[in-house]
């Protein structure tokens, strides 16, 4: 029973950092991207943009790694042995391409990065 329960919070957890959920990005995703990003800001300065790119992609990786790691304990089979690397690798593809899109998107001017980040820093103040 504890096993189910904790299968059933990493695969909720992880939903809510996985680019599944619609939602999330204004409300998990992007606050902990700009404190990524802020943190590798205090080491240099020019590094905000960048780690704040790096850490979406790490919270979109977190997340699916998680609800695959959390479902695989679910449906755990005796039977089947799991293929960690293969489900690290399609965590790590689905995530990356997911974050090229919202990239591609900032970049084309159809979202608009510094109105998110202005929000943010605004709720931080």
């Amino acid at each position: 029973m504890i096993k189910k329960l904790r299968s059933i919070f990493l695969m909720g957890l992880g939903y809510l950092l996985s680019p599944l959920c619609w939602w999330n990005d204004i409300v998990f995703n992007l606050p902990i991207a700009y404190g990524f990003g802020w943190l590798c800001h205090l080491f240099t300065p020019s590094f905000l943009i960048p780690g704040t790119i790096i850490g979406y992609w790490l919270s979109n990786i977190i997340g699916m790694l998680m609800i695959q790691f959390g479902a695989a304990n679910l449906m755990d089979n005796q039977n089947q042995t799991r293929n960690v690397k293969k489900e690290l690798f399609t965590g790590l593809v689905s995530s990356t391409l997911y974050t090229l899109v919202i990239i591609a998107l900032i970049q084309f001017k159809i979202l608009d990065a510094n109105s998110l980040l202005s929000m943010i820093s605004s709720k931080n103040s």
